[in-house]
């Protein structure tokens, strides 16, 4: 028998109205059925999917017949358990079961109500039809992987149980194998168990987390932020920050009408001709007191106020002294030399803004451009988005710090420096959270103490699958974490994991990332970066994308069986249309010299059995991640 023979096969009810009737699209099923086929903790496909309205005769007549006739051994209902009056699918349900299996409903319940008190409105019901196994999920996307996950582990053995499977003999052997192993060495190891973290025969041989891309990794994160706060600054240190409210004009601009060239003021209607000069409007003078009449003029500047009377301004250019003081201190007479229109050279009141006028909207990101409008219509003091403060934590019993002499055994931190000073680059206030050790208590002290501090934390190491990477473990059992992804299909980076909890009444989101110091910075700006731009109100959160021909000194790039985020220098030609991508070198995730050069991340795909490399040449997107 196969391997694949021998995985259990699944079937996945939706249950809905709206789906049915294809007036949304079926989220919750894509979800679970992406979970089953990730093998979390279950060798199983998906041998059939429905979706049936919330009709209790659909429900009944798709159930009986994958139980009878299909013989489908786990069967999932999606949705219709909760308190409308359509929510029918646990009425449905016990129509056809033949034994209720409450340990099943009880575990997720329990779980469900340390994530919110709303989980007591539903009304899953679990149960056995001849030997397939029927279990009620929630309709939501989330609910689906959380209960999925909370019960996934007991799967195997319950359909093994029910189809009479001789793995059950097998799996009752192991576990009284290992109760006697540990009974006998109860003397060096009484206080380790299978849940002990720190017991390295007990350590996952496999992680249990579903493994995501990227696109649905950043759309979680992006989910679980919200803006932090307002505050009010000033304007001089407002450049990258975002308004949190329209800015308006208090005053129009010009305030007068003002003339646009050095020249004179005068009554367009004289035409050509001699005039008398009768005194000056100077930039940043009063008006001025003189009044202009039909063969009169005055001097103007640019930018001054345009004396009553005068209707227009010709420039000094297209003007001829007649005469002048003996002194040469004034001007008594100019011929106006070209036709003159009326409104000629004069900006009238508020043709630039007017009064009450938006001039920046709600969301603007400010440059020094917008400083200088601020600066224009008076607003010294704006409110902008709070920027959140971000804790950075490195874990690890092999890290020292930079400046002191290299001890044997040890490396220097080199991941908290560089994220540190790369979220200050990006404008975020920062925490300097220090090196945990690779002990609960250390962990927790470190973790609790940037709590304090920081509304985000982002840590390093500690969460791939070594005897020592706690990190997981302390997030959910010391601060009741909530683990929204420990796996994402990218190299490098695949065990970034983001998580949230409350902490003092306020949310804290946790990225822990991986500790190889270019995975770090990578992941950073995937999806640290992102989050930290919408809590702060950025309308664009993810890094520009470009297309970029790609070179290498080899002549091509290997695949891996991940998507690839290779680090490259961006470069545009004059004589190429699009950018050209050049690969920094040796990838190593270890290796941080590959990122010190590069602006941009080439997004490289998986490999196939029919494609392993990509020419030089090839088209791709890239990520920029630097413009300099």
């Amino acid at each position: 028998m196969t391997d694949e023979d021998r995985k259990i096969s699944v079937g996945l009810l939706t249950v809905s109205d709206r789906c049915f009737q294809q007036l949304t699209k079926d989220i919750s099923g894509s979800c679970l059925r992406e979970l089953v086929d990730g093998g979390f903790h279950l060798k199983a496909k998906v041998l059939v999917e429905e979706c049936v309205p919330d009709e209790l005769e659909a429900i009944n007549t798709v159930l009986t017949n994958w139980c009878d006739c299909l013989k489908v051994n786990l069967i999932f209902t999606l949705g219709g358990t909760g308190f409308s009056p359509r929510d029918i699918t646990p009425e449905a349900t016990r129509t056809v079961i033949e034994r209720e299996a409450p340990g099943l409903s009880l575990a997720m319940i329990k779980m469900s109500l340390e994530i919110t008190p709303l989980a007591m409105l539903s009304r899953p019901v679990c149960g056995i039809r001849k030997q397939s196994l029927i279990i009620n999920l929630p309709g939501s996307p989330k609910a689906v992987k959380e209960c999925f996950q909370m019960i996934a582990p007991s799967l195997q053995h319950a359909v093994d149980l029910i189809t009479g499977s001789k793995d059950v003999a097998e799996t009752h052997k192991i576990m009284q194998l290992s109760a006697m192993q540990v009974k006998r060495h109860h003397h060096s190891c009484q206080n380790l168990s299978p849940g002990d973290p720190q017991a390295v025969a007990f350590r996952p041989r496999h992680s249990n987390f579903p493994m995501i891309n990227v696109t649905e990794a950043q759309d979680i994160v992006l989910n679980h932020c919200s803006v932090t706060a307002y505050e009010a600054i000033d304007y001089m240190g407002g450049v990258g920050r975002v308004l949190a409210s329209d800015i308006f004009s208090r005053d129009p601009l010009p305030p007068f009408p003002a003339s646009m060239k050095d020249g004179y003021a005068v009554i367009a209607s004289d035409g050509l001709g001699v005039r008398q000069v009768i005194g000056a409007s100077i930039a940043g003078s009063q008006l001025a007191e003189v009044k202009i009449h039909s063969g009169y003029c005055a001097r103007v500047s640019t930018g001054a106020p345009l004396p009553p009377g005068a209707d227009s301004v010709i420039m000094v250019e297209e003007t001829k002294l007649i005469s002048a003081s003996e002194d040469g201190q004034e001007e008594l007479q100019v011929e106006i030399m070209a036709e003159v229109q009326r409104g000629q050279e004069i900006r009238s009141i508020g043709c630039d803004i007017k009064e009450g006028d938006l001039v920046l909207e709600r969301g603007t990101v400010l440059t020094p451009t917008d400083v200088g409008i601020l600066a224009t219509v008076g607003q010294t003091e704006v409110e902008v988005y709070a920027l959140p403060i971000v804790a950075v934590l490195s874990t690890g019993n092999e890290l020292q710090e930079s400046k002191t002499d290299l001890q044997s055994g040890r490396i220097r931190d080199s991941n908290r420096p560089a994220l540190l000073t790369f979220l200050k680059q990006q404008g975020f206030p920062t925490v300097d959270a220090g090196i945990a050790e690779d002990h609960p208590e250390s962990l927790h002290q470190r973790i609790n103490a940037a709590f304090e501090k920081a509304d985000v934390l982002v840590s390093t190491g500690g969460v791939s699958m070594g005897e020592m990477d706690l990190l997981r473990h302390i997030l959910v059992s010391r601060f009741n974490a909530v683990i929204h992804f420990g796996r994402v299909d990218m190299k490098p980076g695949k065990p970034t994991t983001f998580a949230s909890c409350q902490h003092d009444g306020k949310t804290k989101l946790i990225f822990a990332l991986p500790g190889n110091p270019v995975s770090a910075i990578v992941t950073c700006h995937l999806f640290v970066i992102p989050a930290c731009k919408k809590m702060s109100g950025h309308g664009r959160h993810l890094p520009i994308r470009v297309r970029a021909e790609l070179s290498n000194s080899i002549g091509h790039f290997p695949l891996d069986s991940r998507p690839e985020y290779h680090r490259v220098t961006l470069q545009w030609h004059a004589e190429k249309p699009i950018a050209c991508a050049i690969s920094t070198g040796n990838q190593r995730s270890s290796r941080l010299q590959s990122m010190s050069r590069a602006n941009g991340l080439a997004i490289l795909p998986s490999k196939t059995p029919e494609i392993l490399t990509i020419p030089n040449g090839t088209i791709v997107d890239v990520l920029v991640i630097d413009m300099f």
